[in-house]
């Protein structure tokens, strides 16, 4: 079976990605350095820039990995959760910093109470998700009415000639990355045929739209090589909404 059939059904995407990200897990940096040109962090703090965290706001960060989103919310928020599907992330994540909350979980099946949040904030987290819509249901049920949500993933060009050149590149490297760092070619060329089977963003930023939110905006980065989506959950009727005691039923790190 080739990786591009695997990743064309949730369940090969689902067991696919869960292998893939226990074995890249200690060079998980380095290769996102490397594939993002040297870039990624520059984005995540424009990410974080746009989120305006205030100081008595609970942030929740999806697919956290080693925690670098995580642990720039953190500075603004009152308090903040990196979540992770990889355990050996959070491993990492937790080396760097010893008290922020890490919870080993599904972005599928989130194990918090509804209106729980006021930031969501993922990188590249809901292009790995076997089920995208789900996924953005799951964060518009935990987030507070007026919660915003805030994700950076790879887009895909609209020219047809920028786009193949995009997807060749990334397919060349990381094909030979694989198999120096892994002897496996299929172990970063995941991301291109992920990037291959993920919409664009404005059809992500019109699957935001029918989950719920609103005031959907897309920031382009690196001439729309990248893309920041912003939302926003609707204001319901004011409610006090529980800031304490935040229990993910998970295992701890």
């Amino acid at each position: 079976m080739t990786l591009r059939s695997t990743l064309s059904t949730s369940d090969g995407k689902r067991r696919y990605a869960r292998r893939l990200f226990a074995t890249i897990a200690d060079r998980y940096d380095l290769i996102t350095g490397f594939l993002s040109y040297g870039q990624d962090r520059r984005w995540k703090r424009r990410l974080i820039a746009l989120a305006e965290i205030g100081p008595h706001e609970r942030v929740l960060d999806l697919a956290c990995g080693t925690g670098d989103l995580l642990f720039a919310a953190a500075v603004d928020a009152e308090a903040a959760v990196g979540l992770d599907l990889t355990h050996r992330m959070l491993q990492l994540a937790r080396s760097r910093h010893s008290s922020i909350p890490l919870v080993t979980g599904d972005m599928l099946a989130l194990p918090f109470g509804g209106s729980r949040f006021d930031v969501v904030t993922t990188g590249y987290g809901l292009r790995n998700v076997p089920d995208l819509a789900s996924a953005i249901r799951e964060i518009h049920r935990v987030l507070v009415p007026g919660g915003r949500l805030l994700s950076l993933d790879f887009d895909k060009p609209a020219n047809p000639l920028v786009r193949g050149v995009y997807l060749g590149y990334l397919t060349v490297v990381g094909s030979t990355l694989g198999v120096v760092l892994h002897g496996d070619p299929n172990t970063y060329r995941y991301i291109p045929e992920s990037i291959r089977q993920y919409p664009d963003a404005t059809g992500v930023a019109r699957r935001i739209e029918v989950a719920g939110f609103t005031d959907v905006r897309v920031v382009a980065l690196l001439g729309g090589l990248m893309a920041i989506h912003v939302a926003r959950k609707p204001r319901e009727h004011p409610a006090t909404v529980a800031h304490d005691g935040v229990q993910p039923a998970t295992r701890p790190v």
